[in-house]
């Protein structure tokens, strides 16, 4: 269902400047952590933050780190807050879980710079990611763009089910990372049990809010986000196949699952977008 509204008046849905420069600042890391996780798994020790094995971990963790990149991208460009808003508590959420698995784990890191400067940016983002989603708060009057897509209500629920499942799970690994590293899909640590909760929970927070906001407008860049990251997710499991411990019954179950959820986000996002150009 299309529907086209006026645009909102000037003053209303605009992303603060500050808003923007945190965007632009946040990124550069994304983009090293990104390619040092990528590129150079097995020298995680002395480059990253912490050593990270087996490798798969650390690709996963980069992963999310793809999204990252596009959504705060998007957020230094885009010129609606409401394109971005629902983002900012999954950011929060996700940082703030990873300053929590540091504080938790702190003998596992390196004395490097690395880790001086991970330590900074989580002590410091969650509380800076939700300010600004505070004093944005007024700025979404609503309004969907023009023309915009409204996203059917059993479409909206059945992704509030799969993003709460997915919270759960996630949420259960970052609670009780012994229990995770007895049954995952390749070997973890009780650190990178956490993290990879974080990972997992990221896509919920997300979901969550579809249970209100109807506008492909309003997560049409989350969607795309969450393309690019599970695409590095079955790129990565592809590539580091060799880490996947197949003798454990959760294997073939998460890597199907992997593969169902890119399929249908994917076409989710492929559907909306063209119902938005069908009414345009």
């Amino acid at each position: 269902m299309a529907f086209t509204l006026p645009r909102t008046p000037s003053g209303y849905d605009r992303v603060f400047a500050t808003t923007r420069w945190v965007a632009v600042a946040i990124l550069p890391f994304l983009a090293i952590a990104a390619f040092l996780l990528f590129a150079f798994p097995a020298r995680t020790g002395e480059l990253f933050a912490w050593r990270i094995a087996p490798p798969l971990s650390a690709f996963l963790l980069a992963s999310a780190y793809v999204g990252g990149i596009w959504f705060f991208l998007r957020v230094a460009a885009t010129s609606r807050w409401h394109h971005v808003k629902h983002g900012f508590p999954a950011v929060v959420v996700f940082a703030g879980a990873l300053l929590i698995a540091t504080l938790t784990h702190l003998d596992r890191f390196s004395s490097n710079l690395s880790f001086w400067t991970w330590i900074v940016l989580y002590a410091t983002t969650p509380f800076v990611v939700a300010g600004l989603a505070v004093a944005q708060r007024r700025e979404d009057p609503g309004t969907p763009d023009a023309p915009d897509y409204r996203i059917p209500g059993q479409v909206r629920g059945a992704l509030v089910a799969i993003g709460a499942g997915a919270f759960a799970f996630g949420a259960a690994v970052f609670v009780a990372p012994g229990a995770a590293t007895e049954f995952w899909a390749w070997q973890l640590t009780p650190l990178t049990a956490q993290v990879t909760g974080a990972v997992l929970s990221l896509t919920g927070v997300v979901n969550v809010a579809l249970a209100w906001d109807a506008r492909w407008s309003a997560f049409r860049v989350l969607f795309q986000a969450q393309c690019l990251s599970l695409t590095a997710i079955v790129v990565s499991l592809i590539a580091r196949r060799d880490d996947l411990l197949w003798e454990r019954a959760l294997t073939p179950l998460f890597v199907s699952l992997v593969g169902v959820a890119f399929v249908l986000y994917l076409a989710f996002t492929v559907w909306c977008e063209k119902r938005l150009r069908a009414a345009m």
